[in-house]
Parts: C-alpha cells; sequence; structure tokens
C-alpha cells in the first residue's frame, strides 16, 4: 500500500512536470490556451488565428520536447539502475563501458565529415556508442568474475575515444564546426521534433520493457556472482544481455540528445532511498523519478536565463552536490555505528 501511494503521486507529479513543462519557455502559455488546443485536437479541427501560432509552439516544438525529456529521463535512470545492481557499486553509471565518450567521438565524426545534419550525427553517435561499448565487453569480458575487468576495460576504451575527441576538436573548424561538437557533447533538447521521438520511442520503449521483464535475474546477480551461479543462473549470457539492454536505450538517447551527466548516477539513489533495492520496483521507479527529474531540468535550462543553458550544465550542478550529501551521510552513518 505503501508503495502504491508513492506511485500515485509519483504519476501526479510527472503529469505536473508535464504541464509545467508545456505552460512555460521563451513563448509562455495559458493553461486556458493548453485545454482549448487539445479540445480541437481530439474533436479533429484545426486551429485558426492567434490560436495556429500558439498550436504551433505546443504542437511542434513544447510536446516533443517534453517526451523526449521523459524518454531520456527514464531511459538513463533505468540503465543507472541495471548498472549499478550488475556491478554491485552504487557509483556506477551507464556511461562506465565507454558509451558516452563513444558517441561524443561519433557525433563529432559527423559533424565533420558530414556537416550538421541531425540524422547523420544520430546514426554515427549511435555506431560509435555500440562500438565502444562491444570493444570493453570485448577486453573485459573474462569468465564469470569479470566485474573489474569490465570497469577498466570501460575505463580504457573511454580514454582511446575521448582522446580521439580531443583530436576531431583539434582539427574542426573553429568557427563553425568546433561550437557544434561543443555544445553536442553538452546535451540539450533544443532541437528535438517530432521525428526524433519516433526513433527513439519504439527502441526505448523496447529495452525498458526487456529490462523490466527479466528484473528477477538483476536481483539474483546483484547477490554475487557465486550465488547466482548457485540458484543455476547463466551468470555470463544474464550480464551479457543486462549490458546490451541498458547501452542500446543509453545510445539512442544520447545520440538523439548529446551526453547528459549524472541522471543514472543520481537518480537511482533517489529511487533506491524511496522504494528499497528490489529491482521488480526500482526499475519503474527510476524510470518515473527519471522522467521527473529530466522534466524538470530542461525546464530550468530553458527558462532560469535569457538564453537556454546546455543540460548537462543544470543536472551537474544538481547532481554533484546531491552525491556529496549521500557519501557525507553514508560516513556519518559509519561513524555514529
Amino acid at each position: 500500500m505503501h508503495t502504491y501511494r508513492r506511485t500515485i503521486a509519483g504519476l501526479i507529479i510527472l503529469l505536473a512536470a508535464m504541464l509545467i513543462g508545456l505552460l512555460l519557455g521563451r513563448y509562455p502559455l495559458h493553461l486556458q490556451d493548453v485545454y482549448y488546443l487539445i479540445n480541437l485536437k481530439l474533436h479533429n479541427q484545426p486551429a485558426v488565428g492567434e490560436a495556429a501560432n500558439i498550436a504551433t509552439v505546443l504542437w511542434m516544438i513544447r510536446m516533443p520536447r517534453v517526451l523526449m525529456a521523459m524518454l531520456v529521463g527514464a531511459a538513463l535512470s533505468v540503465s543507472g539502475a541495471v548498472f549499478q545492481g550488475l556491478f554491485r557499486n552504487p557509483l556506477v553509471s551507464p556511461d562506465i563501458l565507454g558509451v558516452s565518450s563513444g558517441a561524443g567521438f561519433g557525433a563529432a565524426l559527423a559533424i565533420i565529415l558530414v556537416g550538421t545534419s541531425a540524422l547523420a550525427i544520430q546514426i554515427s553517435a549511435f555506431v560509435f556508442a555500440l562500438l565502444a561499448v562491444m570493444i570493453a565487453y570485448q577486453i573485459g569480458n573474462r569468465g564469470y568474475s569479470s566485474i573489474t575487468n569490465l570497469v577498466l576495460a570501460g575505463i580504457i576504451v573511454s580514454a582511446l575515444f575521448t582522446a580521439g575527441l580531443s583530436f576531431l576538436k583539434y582539427v574542426a573548424d573553429p568557427y563553425e564546426q568546433l561550437p557544434t561538437i561543443v555544445f553536442w557533447t553538452m546535451g540539450g533538447f533544443n532541437y528535438i521534433v517530432w521525428m526524433d521521438v519516433w526513433r527513439a520511442l519504439p527502441l526505448v520503449a523496447g529495452g525498458l520493457l526487456f529490462l523490466y521483464l527479466f528484473r528477477w535475474r538483476l536481483n539474483l546477480l546483484a547477490m554475487g556472482d557465486e550465488e547466482a551461479l548457485t540458484l543455476g543462473l547463466n551468470v555470463g549470457k544474464a550480464r551479457t544481455f543486462y549490458i546490451i539492454m541498458a547501452t542500446l536505450i543509453v545510445a539512442v538517447c544520447i545520440s538523439a540528445c548529446g551526453s547528459i551527466s549524472w541522471v543514472g548516477l543520481v537518480v537511482p539513489h533517489i529511487a533506491r532511498m524511496l522504494v528499497g533495492p528490489d529491482h521488480k520496483i526500482l526499475i519503474p521507479f527510476s524510470a518515473l523519478i527519471g522522467a521527473v527529474f529530466m522534466l524538470t531540468m530542461d525546464t530550468l535550462a530553458r527558462t532560469i536565463t535569457g538564453v537556454e543553458i546546455p543540460i548537462s550544465i543544470i543536472t551537474s550542478f544538481v547532481g554533484a552536490p546531491f552525491l556529496a550529501y549521500l557519501l557525507l551521510q553514508q560516513q556519518q552513518r559509519q561513524w555514529e555505528d
């Protein structure tokens, strides 16, 4: 019953965050305008006059941005919860195997070779994100007790692709290509359109569904490899499945909106504090809280100043102090014990 009430409260907060995200911005909307346009849409009637301009802002700019922020927040948060359970480490984030650095290198390569084509940048970022994880997994996957090897391999691959990204920044045109690369690596939803949402939705939704359906195996892996083997779980195959699914949804999100830091690290902590470590409840709560968190951060990014702030700056300002608070609380409990 306690979890049920928290779920209802979370859904109400999510709807409120969606509404606030739709209303606020450089072109503020009013609640009655949104209600009027939704009513027109339900009755399949066109908006005319000033309502047509408001409809363009609502349906073509705000709505895809809000939906993409929800998808990205849910995907990064669930991936963080999965990786933290998989590696049995609360300080693990979704980019531990180099997905973010690989995506950044792919995006920069596309910007230099092709230009600012959104589709080319997304495809290249997605391919290199998966390539980075595949390389890290091939280097680090040595037997069932290979968690340390995987982490070290991820560090190695991240360093290589980060060096490659730095080289591409060095050779990029400083007036056109370099600013595009820098702003992409900071992340943001300012160029999101409906096509981006339709590309990301099936892969992200499918990945989240598979992770939830096989959540019980993640509970076994979180107990340790030896315990999972004793209970009959094929640890190698199970770990590979979770890494592929979690990496897939992260790569889809990063390729669409750039690198976004701290979400996959901070939000699973919040969810675990509220509902505990059982992934049956932790995964959906991480998705819910992640969607709310990302909507809130995106709304702040485009409203607190006259210009839009890259989303990773906002999430870092929130995430870093929160992690410091968690570490201080943990140390305090150890001293008291």
